[in-house]
């Protein structure tokens, strides 16, 4: 399918719609519309919360009577199927839009080509794939946990050029400057849960919640914790929003000392060593509708998730200071021994974020 200028210029519109909704649409997708006739927007929307009104209603709401015989540019395929709200492939047919241009397909199992078949049995142009790869950007975590049940895991670290995260010490604060800092709030932001260990609970007792001005959603906070450690007074139990503590104890005091606290203990199996199964964990989430999961934590935890190739997306923020061969590493990857042996990454960004600089790279698939 050849596409025009202006299709393009209509789909890069409806994606920037798209990104209003990066951190309020959990656990839906982000999506943005486009209504044009006669070569002029006569409406638009996007997505802003689940159990609200997807885009395309936003858009044909907008455009009213003008919405007949124009084209619908689309950054996820409507949706033909009764959820929280009605099917978008029905009020397109009811508006009588003439064309539907879409970036990708809906990876939903209830969806999935459906909503792209009913717009066609209606008599409906349907386009797809216009802008594919900038959709996909858009909705990793939505898209991974449609097709694997997981959702999209991204670990955050920050490091000393020489590949430090603390001193000898565990002194840590601050690696990165002011600019780096806030730069991960954003991360956070958008994401589903932050997780991260007990070490890290024991030894920084973080609070690991979204810290921006009109946060309008506490992403859920999670704690790998095998033996129950996590003290009962830890700031991250006190924090607004939800805590989860995974784990395999069976320490039925310690659970209830937790869950008194304000936090909600899950059993996960364990796995050969008797800690918790990282799989596990990622499978448990998916079921809870997690889509991204933001990891901030130490090396041990760091080290075992990239070990399991769990590890989607890397953000390492690069401080231009050197802490010295004493200090501790980025990650505790037991093991590798030879070239062979090597974890080998894609970068595929570079930028720099005050007097920092932001590595974002990906685990190369073997």
């Amino acid at each position: 399918m050849s596409f025009s200028a202006d299709d393009h210029r209509y789909m890069a519109r409806a994606l920037q719609l798209a990104e209003r909704g990066l951190y309020t649409t959990d656990p839906n997708p982000r999506v943005g519309c486009v209504l044009v006739r006669d070569n002029a927007i006569v409406g638009e929307g996007w997505h802003e919360r689940a159990g609200e009104a997807h885009a395309e209603v936003h858009a044909l709401q907008a455009a009213g009577d003008a919405a007949r015989g124009s084209t619908a540019y689309v950054t996820l395929e409507p949706c033909c199927h009764q959820g929280r709200t009605p099917p978008c492939s029905d009020a397109l047919i009811q508006a009588g839009v003439s064309r539907v241009v879409v970036a990708m397909r809906d990876p939903h199992a209830q969806v999935d080509g459906g909503g792209i078949s009913q717009l066609q049995a209606a008599g409906i142009t349907v386009d797809s794939g216009l802008m594919e790869a900038q959709a996909v950007q858009l909705n990793p975590g939505f898209i991974r946990r449609m097709q694997r049940g997981r959702p999209w895991v991204r670990l955050k670290l920050a490091m000393s050029l020489d590949g430090r995260t603390a001193m000898a010490s565990g002194e840590s604060q601050w690696i990165t400057g002011a600019a780096a800092r806030q730069d991960v709030q954003h991360w956070r932001a958008r994401s589903s849960a932050i997780l991260t260990g007990v070490g890290s609970v024991l030894a920084d007792d973080p609070s690991m919640t979204v810290r921006l001005d009109q946060t309008e959603r506490q992403p859920l906070r999670v704690i790998i914790d095998t033996n129950l450690s996590t003290p009962a007074g830890a700031k991250i139990l006190h924090q607004p929003g939800q805590t989860v503590i995974m784990t395999c104890s069976e320490d039925q005091a310690a659970r209830e000392e937790l869950q008194n606290a304000g936090a909600r203990v899950l059993a996960v199996p364990p796995n050969a060593r008797n800690n918790v199964d990282l799989g596990a964990v990622l499978d448990q989430l998916g079921e809870m509708e997690i889509n991204e999961l933001h990891v901030e934590t130490g090396a041990t935890l760091a080290g075992a998730l990239m070990h399991a190739g769990l590890v989607d997306e890397l953000i390492v923020y690069m401080a231009p200071t050197l802490l010295g061969d004493a200090a501790r590493g980025l990650f505790h990857l037991p093991g590798i021994e030879t070239m062979d042996d090597r974890l080998s990454l894609q970068i595929k960004d570079i930028r720099a974020v005050g007097e920092d600089w932001r590595i974002t790279a990906g685990l190369k698939k073997s």
